[in-house]
């Protein structure tokens, strides 16, 4: 195994642990209602740069992948900018799902100095054959976070109203909403090889030894992430309405059949 990269830090693994990117995000907390009220409006610029930011990081993952069929690992500045995406896609995304009222720094390379989002992750080597089918392989995970995520996307006004009257997340909806959070921070890491494991754990750890262990710049929530039984059954739901919203969609853009489009002595 390949030793960690410096700009990834020392995260010690717990002895059988398989080294799963990690997500850092404090407690609930008391968040105020103008910014969640004017959540997405002033994320805007952030959606912006990481539009910019994502056609950039297509180029560098396509280059990655390349050298790391010759190599065997990611070239470390390529690494870099990949790991920096990942880490900016997900602080963005926990402000966008009212996960933390702090505002993003516009920071791509490192973790910013005191920010209470943080993405740990920890540089392995790779297997080639792993590497050479990652598309493939990915899919059912990426089809699993896509659920998950539009699932709570379809909810996402009823968590907005909820944060913004009781001007805090309740402990079930936060519980949901950051494993949905990590497990897309998850995939995206596998997919942009900086992890040899496969993205797994949406419904939660089942206990501390199942987490990464390492150094903790502040409180952390999420590692490990227990969920209630009430988080559980969110996580479910939002996987069950992310479903019932792609079948919805495929019965509505259906061809037409072609009796349909033939009628009125049409050809």
């Amino acid at each position: 195994m390949a030793a960690p990269s410096p700009h990834y830090g020392a995260v010690p693994l717990v002895p059988g642990a398989e080294p799963l990117p990690e997500l850092d995000v404090p407690p609930p907390g008391r968040q105020h209602r103008l910014t969640v009220l004017l959540r997405l409006l002033l994320l805007l610029p952030h959606a912006i740069v990481l539009a910019l930011l994502s056609v950039v990081t297509f180029f560098v993952a396509v280059a990655a992948w390349c050298a790391t069929l010759v190599l065997g690992r990611v070239p470390d500045p390529l690494e870099q900018w990949l790991a920096g995406y990942v880490r900016y896609e997900t602080r963005f995304g926990a402000a966008s799902m009212l996960l933390t009222d702090r505002y993003p720094p516009f920071q791509l390379l490192g973790e910013p100095h005191g920010y209470p989002v943080q993405v740990r992750l920890r540089s392995t080597a790779l297997n080639r054959l792993a590497v050479l089918l990652r598309l493939f392989l990915v899919i059912p995970a990426a089809l699993l976070t896509a659920l998950a995520t539009a699932g709570w996307w379809a909810v996402s006004v009823v968590s907005w109203l909820i944060v913004l009257v009781l001007g805090r997340m309740p402990q079930p909806l936060f519980e949901a909403t950051a494993a949905v959070l990590r497990y897309r921070m998850r995939v995206s890491a596998y997919v942009l090889l900086l992890t040899s494991a496969y993205p797994k754990r949406l419904f939660g750890d089942q206990s501390s030894a199942e987490s990464v262990i390492g150094v903790v710049r502040g409180p952390s929530a999420t590692r490990p992430l227990m969920l209630s039984g009430t988080g559980r059954v969110l996580v479910g739901a939002f996987v069950l309405l992310g479903l019932v919203g792609w079948a919805g969609n495929a019965v509505t853009y259906e061809p037409a059949p072609a009796q349909a489009r033939t009628e009125g002595g049409a050809p």
